[in-house]
């Protein structure tokens, strides 16, 4: 089965991303379109809040540039930096393909995310 692409678009700049093979992601793509806000943490990461949880999937503690994840089971994390979380982990979502450096300022930031056409 092919992976879903989604589009992440902002007025910073868009990226796509491509996203994991899991429970979480699967019920994340049935949502699409979603617009949420994100707010900047740490300085490596933007987070926003879902409208509703994602199923539980596998977590790993190291994420990398462009890693698209979730902490609890409602706040998705678009990661612009390499890193480590402590325990439980994240969820893998996805990843961005090519530059999430869009994402690397200070501040609040709307995002739209619906599927790649």
């Amino acid at each position: 089965m092919a992976q879903d692409r989604i589009l992440i678009s902002s007025e910073w700049g868009n990226v796509s991303a491509e996203l994991a093979d899991n429970a979480a992601a699967r019920a994340l793509s049935g949502m699409l379109p979603l617009t949420i806000e994100m707010d900047d943490h740490l300085r490596q990461e933007k987070t926003g809040d879902l409208p509703t949880g994602l199923p539980t999937a596998p977590r790993q503690r190291e994420f990398s540039a462009g890693t698209l994840g979730l902490w609890s089971s409602g706040d998705f994390v678009i990661y612009y930096r390499d890193g480590r979380v402590p325990q439980p982990g994240i969820v893998i979502l996805g990843q961005v393909q090519g530059g999430v450096s869009i994402f690397d300022r200070p501040g609040k930031v709307t995002v739209k995310i619906d599927r790649a056409r």
